[in-house]
């Protein structure tokens, strides 16, 4: 699977992520020139857990991303649907209750979390917006959603170079780094054909979250955006 299209095969996009475990993270700091941990890091701000809150973190791929969330003495459930993934991640992070799931089909019941989150693993669901509607279902009331996703840069010359960066640079910097360099080819499409940072937010509002906002990371290269679930309203008489 190497060419990118909004209408993806589960098991493909699996099986992809399966080959490119092993070195992922290392792979994706080379990648991102080290910005990824400070990304991670607006995220974990973003969300703001609180001791014995359960934080759901979906496509957590080998864990690193919820360690934040453990350090800061919530309850995280690490989710990712490639099980290569989450047996690097166990080996990693044994102390992590890592949990195989279907963003489309969470293995969780209504109202668990606290919070839900999910980082560059949104556009790689086959139907985001069910993904979105699952992550919903599964916030108790006045919950947080937070979304960390690549996205379109606002400046024109940045744009011009992030894009020659992603075809150009990226595959040959991804064949000295990955175990599979025709995915980070996939990868760097599927960034291209992803919404903007507008349209996403739209995806967002139209499934039910409320409060729905987004803020740029990185000259909007990434975009951090977030939603709450509203409260339940009294039956009117």
């Amino acid at each position: 699977m190497t060419r990118a299209s909004l209408d993806k095969k589960p098991q493909e996009v699996a099986a992809m992520f399966d080959d490119v475990a092993a070195k992922y993270d290392l792979a994706n700091d080379v990648l991102s020139l080290g910005q990824t941990r400070l990304w991670r890091r607006a995220v974990a701000q973003a969300v703001g857990a609180l001791p014995g809150q359960r934080v759901l973190d979906l496509g957590a791929g080998t864990g690193t991303s919820s360690l934040p969330f453990a350090a800061a003495g919530a309850r995280v459930v690490p989710c990712d649907f490639s099980l290569g993934m989450l047996r690097e991640g166990k080996r990693k992070h044994p102390e992590l209750p890592l949990t195989a799931g279907d963003a489309t089909r969470l293995p969780f019941a209504d109202e668990s979390f606290d919070a839900v989150t999910i980082s560059f693993a949104l556009r790689n669901v086959n139907g985001y917006e069910d993904a979105l509607a699952e992550m919903l279902r599964v916030t108790r009331p006045g919950g947080r959603l937070v979304v960390c996703e690549f996205s379109s840069p606002t400046f024109g010359p940045l744009r011009t170079v992030y894009n020659e960066y992603l075809m150009r640079a990226l595959p040959p910097v991804a064949r000295s780094v990955s175990s599979n360099p025709d995915a980070y080819v996939y990868l760097a499409e599927s960034i291209r054909a992803w919404p903007d940072q507008a349209r996403l937010a739209r995806a967002v509002q139209r499934v039910g979250w409320g409060e729905v906002a987004w803020r740029n990371l990185t000259g909007g290269i990434v975009a951090l955006h977030r939603g709450t679930k509203p409260q339940y309203r009294a039956p009117s008489s």
